[in-house]
């Protein structure tokens, strides 16, 4: 005998429709960003840009943005932690049956949380004053120097300045599940700072009249001149600055004054505020 609410249960839904809700398949856009990552990269370290940066000055510096911003950048973008395995997929995985299984926190996760409950400035300070050192310390001239008379620098350049600059794109932009500490206000303070820095290094090559980086030639004739060699320079690193910083700045910018404010982040300042008030004397 059959019927009742046997009867009226209904069809079992297919397995796609079932898993639908679970986007099992990366965003696209962030996959794009990290391929481009990888080719910029690769680009930068490979002929026959390697090799033409260490003979012509503006190439060099063009080495350095794509090193020191571009990539950076785009891996954070890119978010490539979840392709990675460093954190789990959103809304959690499906089993056969179509019941959703919670995975354990790796490692991003972990990270994202901490973030989350102690969103200290000085960190974020000392990624910015890490970023800063290392674009400082691969513009001297005794670096510049030594990059084009050592080919294999530009690895350890690509390696430092790569892994500041991703410390720093983490305070300024969302990077799931990774999310910036700072309020937005500082997240445009840093972003100034940043881009002030590559242009103070940049104009000072600029405006001086004499060749700062002197083992790159400037033979009358067959290269470029050393003020035309200098000012392009100058344009590579102020231009690559500006597209990659004033869009951070402009966006937190707008945000800010409309008042908008992560929920997330308003419970756990909520949260955080009331256990420091559990925690005063009476009377205080």
């Amino acid at each position: 005998m059959t019927g009742g609410a046997a009867d009226e249960r209904p069809a079992e839904l297919p397995r796609e429709t079932r898993n639908s809700g679970i986007d099992m398949r990366p965003d696209r856009a962030r996959v794009a960003l990290c391929t481009l990552a990888a080719v910029v990269l690769v680009g930068a370290l490979a002929p026959p840009l390697s090799t033409v940066a260490r003979r012509v000055e503006v190439l060099e510096a063009l080495q350095f943005a794509l090193l020191a911003i571009a990539v950076p950048a785009l891996v954070v973008l890119g978010a490539p932690w979840r392709l990675l395995g460093l954190a789990t997929r959103p809304g959690g995985a499906a089993d056969t049956e179509g019941v959703e299984v919670l995975e354990r926190p790796k490692v991003a996760d972990r990270v994202a949380a901490a973030r989350r409950r102690h969103p200290a400035v000085t960190r974020s300070v000392t990624y910015l004053l890490l970023q800063l050192t290392v674009v400082v310390v691969w513009r001297i001239p005794a670096t510049v120097d030594a990059l084009a008379r050592h080919w294999w620098l530009a690895l350890f350049e690509a390696v430092s300045l790569v892994t500041a600059g991703i410390g720093l794109w983490l305070e300024l932009v969302e990077s799931p599940p990774l999310s910036p500490r700072l309020a937005r206000p500082k997240r445009i303070a840093i972003a100034a700072l940043s881009m002030w820095t590559v242009w103070v290094t940049a104009y000072l090559v600029g405006l001086s009249h004499v060749s700062v980086y002197r083992s790159y030639p400037h033979v009358v004739g067959r290269d470029l001149s050393v003020s035309a060699d200098q000012a392009l320079t100058t344009g590579v690193l102020w231009l690559t600055s500006l597209c990659a910083f004033v869009p951070v700045i402009f966006a937190n910018l707008v945000l800010w004054l409309r008042g908008d404010e992560d929920p997330d982040d308003a419970l756990y300042r909520l949260v955080r505020d009331r256990r420091r008030g559990e925690g005063d004397p009476p009377g205080s």
